[in-house]
C-alpha cells in the first residue's frame, strides 16, 4: 500500500526494504506539515505490515476501519492525549488475540506532540517492552515538538509534500474537476490532505469562499462588507481562526503568482496581500492573547479594507 503515497520515493523505497527484510523498527515516527499525508502514510505502512498480499483487510486499514489497528489521539480543547487513554490502549494490546490472518497489531498515535509528560511516561512502559508483533506508528507536524523521551525510541521519517503537478493528478484521482485541482494543488503547494479537505469538507470548503469574498472587499476599500462578512465570527473563535489560515494561505498565493489574485481572489494584488498578511498576524496575537474577539474582529476589517 505504500506505493499509494505520492511522492517521497525514497522514503518509501527505505520502508519498503526494511518491511519486506524483516528489519522494520517496532516503533516509527512519521514527521510532516499538516495535510502532507503522514497519517495516510502510517496507515499504508500498518497495512503492509498487517496484510503483506493485500486485499480487503489491508483496504479496510487505509479506511480506518481494520480491528487490529488500536488508536490514540488528541481530545478536547487543549487537543492532549490524556493518560487515560493510553492505559486503556496498553491493556487493550495486552490483553487481546492476534486474528489468524493478521500479521501483527498496529497502535496509531496520530499528533504525538500531543503526548504530555504523565502521558508520554504510560507510553513508554508500552514502547519500551513491546508485547510481540506490535507495531508502533506515531504521527507529529515536527520532530522538536515531540518530546525527547518518545522520540529517542523512535526512527524517524520525514514526509514532504508533493510537486504541485503530483498533488493536482492525484486531485484528479480522487475525481475533482481538473480546475479545480490545479488550482488547489497550486494553493496549497502539494499538501494532498489539505486540498482534499478543502474541497470535501463543507466547513472548510465554506471557509475558503469566505476568505476569498473577503480579499475581494479588501481590494475595493469595502469597509462595510467586510465587516458584515466578519461579523459572523464575533462569537466563534474556532471559526476566525481557520479563516486568518486560510487569508494567509490565499495572500501567499497571491505573493507567489499575482494573476491568482485577480483571477480567485477579487482582484487582490501583492500589495494588498501584503497588507492582509500584516493584518492577519496581528489578529492571531491577540486572538492567542485571548484580546476581545469582537474588536478583533473590528480592527481586522478595518486594517484590511
Amino acid at each position: 500500500m505504500l506505493e499509494r503515497l505520492a511522492g517521497n520515493d525514497a522514503l518509501k523505497a527505505e520502508l519498503g526494504t526494511a518491511l519486506r527484510g524483516g528489519r522494520l523498527p517496532h516503533a516509527v515516527l512519521l514527521v510532516g506539515e499538516p495535510g502532507c499525508g503522514a497519517g495516510f502514510a502510517a496507515r499504508c505502512l500498518a497495512a503492509d505490515y498487517l496484510y503483506p498480499a493485500g486485499g480487503p483487510h489491508a483496504e479496510a486499514v487505509l479506511k480506518k476501519e481494520d480491528t487490529e489497528c488500536l488508536v490514540l489521539q488528541g481530545e478536547g480543547a487543549s487537543g492532549q492525549i490524556p493518560v487515560k487513554k493510553v492505559r486503556e490502549a496498553r491493556e487493550a494490546i495486552q490483553r487481546s488475540a492476534l486474528s489468524t490472518d493478521a500479521a501483527g497489531r498496529v497502535l496509531f498515535i496520530y499528533g504525538a506532540q500531543n503526548l504530555n509528560g504523565s502521558s508520554a511516561n504510560a507510553m513508554l512502559k508500552i514502547i519500551e517492552e513491546p508485547p510481540e508483533g506490535v507495531l508502533f506508528l506515531l504521527t507529529a507536524t515536527s520532530a522538536a515538538t515531540v518530546l525527547p523521551t518518545i522520540r529517542s525510541r523512535c526512527a524517524a521519517y520525514t514526509i514532504a509534500p508533493v510537486p504541485a503537478a503530483d498533488c493536482a493528478a492525484r486531485l484528479k484521482a480522487e475525481r475533482l474537476p481538473a480546475k479545480a485541482a490545479e488550482e488547489l494543488a497550486f494553493l496549497y503547494e502539494g499538501h494532498i490532505g489539505t486540498a482534499l479537505k478543502s474541497w470535501n469538507d463543507p466547513t472548510a470548503k465554506a471557509a475558503l469562499g469566505m476568505a476569498k469574498t473577503l480579499c475581494g472587499y479588501a481590494a475595493q476599500g469595502d469597509t462595510y462588507r467586510a465587516l458584515a462578512l466578519l461579523t459572523k465570527y464575533e462569537r466563534d473563535k474556532d471559526g476566525f481562526a481557520a479563516l486568518l489560515w486560510t487569508l494567509d494561505q490565499l495572500c501567499s498565493a497571491v505573493l507567489r503568482r499575482p494573476a491568482y489574485g485577480q483571477e480567485q481572489c477579487g482582484g487582490l494584488t501583492p500589495a494588498g496581500a501584503a497588507k492582509i498578511l500584516n493584518a492577519d498576524a496581528r489578529a492571531r496575537k491577540s486572538l492567542t492573547g485571548n484580546g476581545n474577539l469582537r474588536l478583533n474582529v473590528a480592527v481586522l476589517a478595518g486594517e484590511i479594507a
